[in-house]
């Protein structure tokens, strides 16, 4: 079975725009919970500097499918990284004040 470039090109540009989307589902639900927990740090740290690095690929191969899918890739999960951390942050903030104020309770 032989594929026209047109074709070939098109199973390309549906997978780029699907996997790319797929972290919108993430991000709005991180925003809508402002919270982050569930997520790995360490996982996302590695794909965002992966999708950078791909990025860069697309860029010195001239290849805008592929420099323009993990651009966008690259500034939606990098905008969950820093939600997570973000949020991670104010959490340890909120159980610090809370089990200060606990102790103050108990007299200690």
């Amino acid at each position: 079975m032989s594929l026209s470039r047109g074709a070939i090109d098109l199973v390309g540009y549906m997978a780029a725009t699907m996997t790319t989307i797929s972290f919108l589902p993430q991000l709005i639900r991180v925003v809508k919970l402002r919270s982050a927990r569930e997520i790995s740090l360490g996982m996302f740290l590695i794909f965002t500097t992966g999708t950078a690095f791909w990025c860069a690929y697309g860029i010195f191969t001239h290849s805008w499918p592929v420099m323009m899918a993990n651009a966008i890739t690259f500034v939606l999960s990098a905008s969950i990284l820093f939600l997570k951390l973000r949020f991670d942050a104010e959490h340890r903030t909120d159980e610090a004040r809370e089990s200060s104020a606990m102790g103050m309770r108990s007299g200690r």
